[in-house]
């Protein structure tokens, strides 16, 4: 009965609350690194909250953004149905999970340019500080210039040199950018391990932008990028005792 009645809270948190996810690769460091594990509000988007400029956002693939050779698993028929209970609960990573993670750069209406003269990306012609791009990365080395559609987002990778992000698909339906209704949730803290824990902010060169309107144009081959890992039940215990630590403690800034 202890079982069922925490495998029952385990999907109940996965699919509606909060959910987990491993960080695959390094197209997020040095905000995320390798092995990171991220715990991804799920809830807010039920309320009709949309991702906002700056955030970190876990999404469905929209299409042609991850490798298609996917090997089905190979285990017995035992075995596998046992990994799809685990897999539901978030235990295990699905066969099928196609999720990204990225920083939303613009959203709809904005006009998202690289580079300026100073080699700097823009959004609606106002230039960004990006602290959060990996050291040695200049904020692309792919020029382009568009505008964010309604409903959709323009997302990058922190570490520019190997984020497979909007720049490289802007060939695709969409021409780069994510619908705003694959966007799984907001990930908004870094819950393992202890040495990377904290909270995933929004940066406030990007949340001061203004809102404008512009064109469109195209880009380069598309590197190899995994998709995130689930997890959920191995990392409540360090995001509960942390609530009650913060609880205690009292708001803290970022």
């Amino acid at each position: 009965m202890i079982v069922l009645v925490a495998l029952v809270i385990a999907v109940v948190l996965k699919t509606f609350l909060v959910q987990v996810f491993v960080i695959p690769s390094g197209s997020m460091e040095p905000t995320l690194q390798v092995g990171d594990r991220v715990v991804v509000d799920k809830l807010t988007p039920w309320f009709g909250s949309e991702p906002e400029r700056g955030e970190v956002v876990v999404f469905k693939d929209p299409g042609g953004w991850l490798e298609n050779d996917h090997k089905p698993a190979a285990d017995g028929s035992v075995l596998h149905k046992a990994a799809s209970v685990f897999s539901a609960v978030g235990l295990l990573p699905s066969d099928d999970e196609r999720d990204l993670i990225k920083r939303v750069i613009g959203v709809a209406g904005d006009t998202v340019e690289c580079c300026d003269a100073q080699g700097r990306l823009s959004v609606n012609g106002t230039p960004l500080d990006e602290p959060y791009i990996a050291p040695g990365n200049v904020p692309s080395r792919i020029t382009f210039k568009v505008t964010v559609p309604q409903g959709r987002l323009w997302v990058m990778g922190d570490h520019r040199d190997l984020s497979a992000d909007s720049r490289y698909h802007m060939g695709n339906p969409g021409a780069g950018t994510v619908p705003v209704a694959n966007v799984v949730g907001r990930a908004f803290v870094v819950a393992w391990p202890p040495s990377h824990f904290g909270q995933l902010g929004v940066p406030n060169s990007l949340s001061a932008v203004p809102v404008q309107v512009a064109g469109s144009s195209a880009v380069g081959p598309i590197p190899a990028e995994p998709p995130l890992v689930i997890g959920v039940l191995g990392v409540l215990p360090v995001v509960v005792g942390r609530w009650r630590v913060h609880r205690r403690v009292g708001p803290t800034a970022d």
